[in-house]
């Protein structure tokens, strides 16, 4: 199997919540799901963790991974699961979905992962999905909201909304709160989170009333969108909406307004990131995006999250941390309600996930094992993301 240059890195978060400490190799090769795996000591349980922790989409990986830790800091610190520690082992997938694919296909057949926490992008959760469903080993994605990810297969789930939502609200948020009439469209053609995303706003704008007067595409790396958004600029928009991740929405934001391109920029949840305002810049003021959650709710359980963040890692914790931390506090809890050890009884187990309290919104599993919730609309203003509006299913 070919693994290129995937880094792995072995965190076991016990009761005395011990710093990761990255390891070179995952251990010899075990007998499978099955079996005890490579990293799973007596008395323990392994899961396996997929993320971008370097690459396009670094601070996505790192965010998610901070948020398990503290979901299973917590849960080791109460006893475990059916008093056994649960260890994490997280490869590094470097943001590309054959690296992604790879690390899922180690987990399983080699360190015998009982649960697969990841993806974040689409497109690497696209990747992993078939190899988790073939094993029977559940998988989670935190973030992932492509629809295509859980319609892999049954043992495929997620804690957060998926794109035709996500589209709606911007589409209706764009017409009835910001009034536009005319929209364009800058969408990554490399991505389906984005092309996704961009297929249903068109088709809502449309449907609300309004008119989409210009589509453009580019492909993830770009640096250049000049050409493009000149095409927009003459087209004359009300809103432009983007539904790429920060790193684009950034240099988009500042190419737009040297070009003097004054439409309101909207995006998706991929815009969720603190390097959204270092690249943007003051361009990026203005812009409006959906998201799973805002600090600013008033939840007990959502400041509890925030102040244990802080006091842990010292920052604010993002969506990618907050829904990080409810994918592995599913996957616990049916862990824990499961009737055995099995991937079929633990899959069965968080299909039954109703009304879960998370720290980004209360968690209800449909049938197609997406979660159904309501999002929040963000403006960046000053270099941050001001709370604006919830629009519920």
């Amino acid at each position: 199997m070919r693994l290129g240059t995937l880094v792995l890195a072995c965190f076991a978060f016990l009761a005395c919540e011990q710093k990761p400490t990255p390891q070179a190799g995952a251990g010899s090769a075990s007998p499978g799901p099955s079996g005890a795996g490579a990293g799973e000591a007596a008395g323990t349980i392994l899961i396996g963790e997929v993320g971008s922790l370097t690459g396009a989409q670094a601070t996505f990986g790192i965010s998610t991974r901070n948020g398990i830790e503290m979901a299973l800091s917590e849960v080791n610190a109460r006893g475990g699961v059916k008093g056994k520690k649960v260890n994490v082992r997280v490869y590094d997938d470097q943001s590309k979905p054959e690296e992604a694919a790879n690390a899922v296909t180690r987990l399983i057949a080699q360190d015998g992962a009982k649960l697969i926490l990841g993806e974040v992008a689409s497109t690497n959760s696209l990747a992993m999905a078939p190899k988790a469903q073939a094993a029977k080993v559940p998988m989670i994605s935190p973030s992932s909201t492509n629809p295509k990810v859980t319609q892999i297969g049954d043992f495929i789930f997620r804690v957060c909304f998926i794109d035709p939502f996500q589209g709606l609200v911007m589409a209706k948020f764009a017409r009835e709160n910001l009034k536009a009439q005319k929209a364009a469209v800058l969408r990554d053609n490399k991505s389906d989170y984005s092309q996704g995303l961009a297929q249903v706003f068109t088709e809502k704008f449309k449907a609300f009333g309004g008119t989409i007067v210009v589509e453009e595409d580019y492909a993830q790396g770009d640096t250049d969108f000049r050409a493009q958004l000149t095409s927009i600029k003459s087209a004359k928009p009300d809103v432009v909406f983007v539904p790429g991740y920060y790193t684009d929405a950034g240099l988009i934001a500042r190419q737009a307004k040297q070009l003097g391109l004054t439409a309101t920029l909207l995006g998706g949840d991929g815009w969720e990131s603190e390097k959204l305002f270092e690249l943007g810049g003051s361009a990026i003021d203005g812009s409006y995006y959906s998201n799973h959650y805002s600090i600013d709710n008033p939840s007990p359980k959502t400041q509890q999250f925030l102040a244990d963040y802080k006091k842990r890692f010292g920052g604010v914790p993002d969506t990618l941390a907050a829904l990080g931390y409810d994918a592995a506090m599913v996957g616990l809890s049916a862990m824990q309600q499961a009737a055995d050890s099995s991937g079929s009884a633990l899959r069965d187990a968080i299909a039954r996930t109703k009304d879960f309290d998370g720290v980004a919104g209360k968690i209800n599993l449909d049938a197609n094992r997406d979660a159904v919730k309501p999002a929040v609309v963000l403006k960046v203003a000053g270099g941050k993301a001001e709370y604006v509006t919830t629009i519920s299913p």
